[in-house]
């Protein structure tokens, strides 16, 4: 006996055979809230397993915390003061029920829970009730403390040893020589009374004083111009105790060095100093001090060992200028802090002046700082010296001497140490390294 299979229609029109298809249900993906943890790592389900947090033990659970049921009183004061905050349409309102669903979250009272754990990640907001903070803002946690270096550093006293190389009896007879010809132009003059005698005397002794007093002003610039025009030696064939001149690129030895004010790290020469203007009246650090002339009130300048690249070569030497050798640094400084009598101090250079217990009273001072940054070009003159296969420069044993220099009317001049001369703070031109 057969059975009639019916037929249907499809949505086209068509007849078929057969019974039609009931259409599977799709399961839909219902949006499931997100619980709220409260900060806690262990109530964070995947979370908790990247900080390494045994889920399997300890009393917590992925839902929402069970909050106490407020009275009646609370509960309508609440309910009128702030409205309940929904994680979705399907959240319902906290009740005496467990809820799947996030709750409300209700603000932290003083009978309330425990605070919050940290969890270890950064977050906007404040952290607790007592701090103030939040995580986007940073304190100033910069110290301005003097760094205190070990021996391998050098500490300058910020005074070039130089001078002139001229005996101090040659000047001696020099002065008694321009002495006795004035006294014995003022007496012919009483005699014959005639001006004319003293105006010839002095017109022979002015071009003295001014040559002297030329070479005292121009001294220190003088002997930079010469030392950058001395010609550069090659570290290749150089053998050990030949004084040379190696201009590189400069890096950091074993101890960087930084700038106390600006904090500029990574430098092979470091260099603070302070001055201060003394008037006809008026309070000074220094009693010794001139009047109507700036004075260093505090200084902080120190050098280590560093490394040189030779442009020429390529060869890398490193330069001894720690452990206390004597070095002579020409780096032009920069002022980073003018300061008038009436002005405002800014609160880090007053931070600076505390550490160092500087008085910030009303005083006209200057803060300047050189640096010798790591990538920086510089020229050094020393000595070399060759020692396992190590090839060094170090401060030379006498003093440098430099002759004449008639076409500037420069007398002799001398300067002790290991040299480095670098033509400007080179912020933009420094190579990184």
């Amino acid at each position: 006996m057969s059975s009639r299979i019916g037929s249907h229609q499809l949505r086209n029109g068509l007849f078929v055979s057969g019974r039609p298809e009931q259409q599977k249900e799709r399961p839909t993906a219902t949006s499931r809230a997100v619980p709220y943890t409260g900060g806690d790592v262990k109530k964070s389900g995947e979370l908790g397993k990247m900080y390494g947090i045994d889920m399997s033990t300890g009393d917590h659970h992925t839902g929402p915390p069970i909050l106490k049921k407020p009275s009646s009183r609370a509960s309508s004061s609440s309910q009128h003061n702030s409205g309940s905050v929904r994680s979705g349409p399907n959240s319902g309102q906290m009740g005496g029920h467990k809820s799947s669903n996030s709750g409300p979250i209700l603000k932290k009272s003083s009978s309330g829970s425990g605070p919050i754990q940290p969890t270890g990640l950064i977050y906007s907001g404040p952290l607790s009730s007592s701090a103030g903070r939040r995580s986007g803002q940073l304190e100033p946690t910069s110290s301005f403390k003097k760094i205190v270096y070990g021996s391998s550093v050098t500490s300058l006293s910020g005074d070039i040893k130089m001078g002139f190389n001229v005996s101090r009896v040659a000047m001696w007879v020099l002065f008694v020589v321009i002495l006795m010809a004035l006294m014995a132009g003022a007496f012919v003059m009483a005699t014959v009374k005639k001006i004319m005698i003293l105006v010839a005397v002095g017109a022979a002794v002015a071009p003295i004083l001014m040559i002297l007093l030329w070479n005292y002003a121009y001294k220190v610039r003088g002997l930079v111009e010469f030392l950058r025009r001395y010609p550069d030696a090659e570290l290749r064939g150089a053998v050990n105790g030949q004084f040379v001149k190696v201009t590189g690129v400069v890096t950091c030895g074993s101890i960087p060095l930084e700038t106390s004010f600006q904090q500029i790290p990574r430098c092979v020469y470091a260099s603070t100093e302070l001055h201060e203007y003394k008037a006809c009246v008026g309070n000074c650090a220094n009693p010794r001090q001139r009047s109507f002339s700036w004075g260093r009130r505090h200084s902080e300048n120190y050098v280590g060992d560093f490394y040189i690249s030779d442009f020429q070569t390529g060869l890398r030497a490193l330069v001894k200028a720690g452990y206390g050798a004597k070095v002579a640094p020409f780096v032009k400084p920069k002022t980073v802090v003018d300061v008038t009598s009436d002005s405002e101090l800014s609160p880090n250079f007053i931070r600076w002046l505390a550490d160092r217990n500087l008085s910030s009273d009303n005083r006209v001072m200057r803060l300047k700082e050189g640096y010798i940054k790591e990538g920086s070009t510089v020229s050094v003159m020393g000595v070399v010296m060759r020692q396992e296969n190590v090839l060094m420069i170090v401060p030379p044993p006498e003093p440098i001497s430099i002759g004449c220099q008639w076409l500037r009317c420069l007398l002799p001049t001398y300067v002790e140490g290991l040299i480095l001369t670098c033509d400007d703070i080179q912020d933009g031109d420094v190579i990184p390294v």
